[in-house]
């Protein structure tokens, strides 16, 4: 069955390995964040559905901006979901809220430590965005934006790599070799060949390949419905949970550490808690692990797939468990 929704991938894959910052490691791609946010869609209250969509009314996506997903026909919930994504060169300032970088090996402790007091994290993020819905104050156009920052940003925060690294930039810095595709050197120019980005990485392959894999031939549609469908349980168990933005991002973190580090074809070393631009630093980080000679196929998919499956419904229960309280 051919997708109806999705991605210009080819184009969203050169655009992933240009960009070298930390900050600008896209999560999830165009096709998890859409999941998420119709899995999310369907447990609105009717209040929560009717002022999410009263908020959104309008406002699909600035006609000037180029969007790395491509026109959908996706409920309006869902096709703003990636609007954090496309707006990143416009706003160098949220870049640093789609994700915290916790090492492997950090003790659970107070996230203050590894969210900048100025650049800001992914868990401030969604605390900032809930409570400038919560105040009602700004136009209808900023809190519309907070609306369409929380449901990207809750999202990110369920990418295990966006809540952990090892000297990596989350894995992007990472290479890896994934069902036989080989980790390539990307870029053009010798400025761009400098920063050591290659593909696949680690990052990418959770951002995107591991989606495709696991959906399939489903639609965003099809595939969203058939998680909900396959994790109901569950669902009404996690909707029984506490709110906790914090627990929410150190439950992630764990799953970096155990499954997707942990389940790699070589251990990686541990490396120095640090900041890293771009992959040639850390002593050439890239070129270092890409030694390693890891290589992802089937037992890696094996282990993947029912991580991968429960954050993404995960993301989408408690996104609308925020918007519920929010909004009874």
């Amino acid at each position: 069955m051919a997708r109806t929704v999705s991605t210009p991938r080819l184009l969203l894959n050169l655009i992933l390995s240009t960009l070298c910052a930390p900050a600008l490691a896209f999560s999830w791609g165009c096709e998890g964040h859409q999941i998420i946010a119709l899995i999310a869609l369907k447990q609105l209250n009717p209040n929560a559905l009717n002022r999410a969509h009263q908020l959104l009314r309008g406002r699909r996506v600035d006609s000037h901006l180029e969007r790395l997903c491509g026109a959908n026909t996706l409920d309006v919930f869902a096709d703003v979901s990636t609007w954090a994504d496309d707006i990143r060169n416009e706003r160098r300032e949220t870049a640093s809220w789609h994700f915290i970088e916790i090492p492997l090996d950090a003790p659970r402790n107070d996230l203050n430590r590894f969210c900048p007091s100025k650049a800001g994290c992914v868990t401030k993020a969604i605390h900032e965005q809930m409570e400038r819905l919560r105040s009602g104050n700004g136009t209808d156009r900023e809190r519309a934006e907070a609306l369409m920052f929380l449901i990207h940003f809750v999202g990110d925060l369920h990418q295990p790599l966006h809540t952990a690294g090892n000297g990596d930039r989350g894995g992007n810095c990472l290479p890896v070799t994934f069902f036989g595709t080989r980790p390539e050197l990307q870029g053009n120019t010798p400025e761009e060949l400098a920063k050591e980005s290659f593909r696949p990485n680690l990052h990418g392959v959770w951002d995107n390949d591991l989606v495709a894999k696991v959906s399939g031939k489903w639609t965003v549609t099809e595939f969203s419905n058939r998680l909900s469908r396959e994790f109901v349980m569950q669902i009404a168990s996690w909707k029984e949970q506490s709110i906790n933005v914090d627990n929410w991002a150190w439950e992630n973190h764990r799953q970096a550490v155990r499954t997707a580090y942990g389940q790699l074809s070589k251990p990686v070393p541990r490396e120095m808690a640090q900041t890293v631009g771009d992959c040639s630093d850390n002593n050439h980080v890239s070129q270092r692990m890409k030694r390693l000679n890891e290589r992802l196929g089937n037992p890696y998919l094996r282990a993947a797939r029912p991580v991968l499956k429960e954050q993404l419904v995960k993301a989408g229960t408690r996104l609308a468990m925020l918007l519920n309280q929010l909004w009874p």
